[in-house]
């Protein structure tokens, strides 16, 4: 049996350089017709297939992308990022003839069986969102050649084509504001510490209290559920009722924090303000109304489209790491 063909053998075949194959292989437009019709019939030639995903170079494209959430179906329809989110990503496929499929997987059988169907060329290309930890789905994705784009990261992956916004500078700004405010005994409620905002939204915090000289602070963990904050908030108070503010790392968990601080005879804001991080539109209908760090979901999703599109057209992309940009909106709880 004969040695199996690489890629270099079909360019050789084809009579064209590696990177001229590579770009049909990627479905890049630019490539000529006629180098185009070279490689493919090298392909065919030599029945070039290195694994199942190599049938995707002598078939059509899907014209389908996948957007991946890597939460329970509930969370989807609670958390209003995801919804911003949603609506950035489709203005930014509204051109292209490209439809969106939306698949969400939380637990390690739904994510094995929809890696199964990801990589059997159902779609042209993927984007993820809100993974954890060590999460190997955007690295197997990588390694089998469909082109990908994460929004934010897990802690345990460091993608090459990324949109994040600056999570670390919007929480310094919050806290900032709180001891502006003359605030001193400033809590934080965590999102999870296995993603990179979670991260990144607890070392702002510690910033913003270092530059302060107001110590290390008053730290309790939630999942960016309201759920969690109520409980985080309940822990806090336990640990220390002179709290006078709370830096929430979402707007849920800010409200769960708010409903546990009326319940409990605490005025907001008057004896501990409270920041949250989103500016969900339901920050704006809170009693009383969120202080919110802004992100832009919307603009997040449309850059996610656009370089999904070009990694699609095998195009080159000078700006792979897109990091957004931040902003507080004061309003009445703090």
């Amino acid at each position: 049996m004969g040695q199996r063909p690489t890629l270099e053998s079909v360019a050789a075949h084809a009579g064209v350089g590696r990177g001229t194959a590579s770009r049909v292989i990627n479905g890049s437009s630019k490539v000529s017709a006629k180098s185009r019709e070279a490689v493919l019939r090298a392909i065919d030639e030599l029945s070039y297939v290195p694994n199942s995903l190599a049938r995707g170079l002598v078939r059509r494209r899907t014209d389908t992308v996948a957007l991946v959430m890597a939460v329970s179906e509930d969370t989807v329809w609670d958390e209003p990022y995801f919804s911003g989110l949603m609506s950035g990503i489709k203005r930014g496929l509204a051109s292209t003839g490209l439809q969106l499929l939306l698949a969400i997987a939380q637990s390690e059988p739904e994510k094995d069986q929809l890696l199964h169907y990801l990589t059997a060329q159902h779609v042209d290309g993927v984007l993820l969102t809100s993974l954890h930890g060590d999460d190997p789905m955007p690295r197997l994705l990588e390694e089998s050649g469909i082109p990908t784009v994460v929004a934010g990261a897990p802690t345990g992956f460091d993608p090459t084509y990324c949109v994040d916004v600056n999570n670390r500078d919007g929480a310094r700004r919050a806290v900032r504001h709180l001891v502006k405010q003359g605030r001193t005994r400033i809590a934080t409620i965590t999102g999870p510490q296995d993603m990179r905002a979670g991260v990144q939204r607890l070392q702002g915090y510690q910033d913003a209290l270092a530059d302060a000289s107001l110590g290390a602070g008053l730290v309790a963990h939630g999942d960016f559920s309201a759920d969690s904050g109520a409980l985080a908030m309940e822990e806090l108070l336990l640990l220390d009722r002179e709290i006078d503010a709370v830096f929430a790392a979402s707007d849920n968990m800010a409200i769960g924090a708010l409903r546990v601080l009326k319940a409990q005879g605490r005025s907001v804001p008057e004896d501990v303000a409270l920041v949250g991080f989103d500016n969900s539109p339901i920050a704006l209908h809170t009693d009383p109304p969120l202080t919110s760090v802004h992100q832009p979901l919307e603009k997040m999703g449309r850059e996610m489209a656009r370089l999904l599109i070009a990694r699609i057209n095998g195009e080159t992309v000078s700006r792979p790491m897109i990091i957004l940009e931040t902003q507080l909106v004061v309003r009445d709880s703090t």
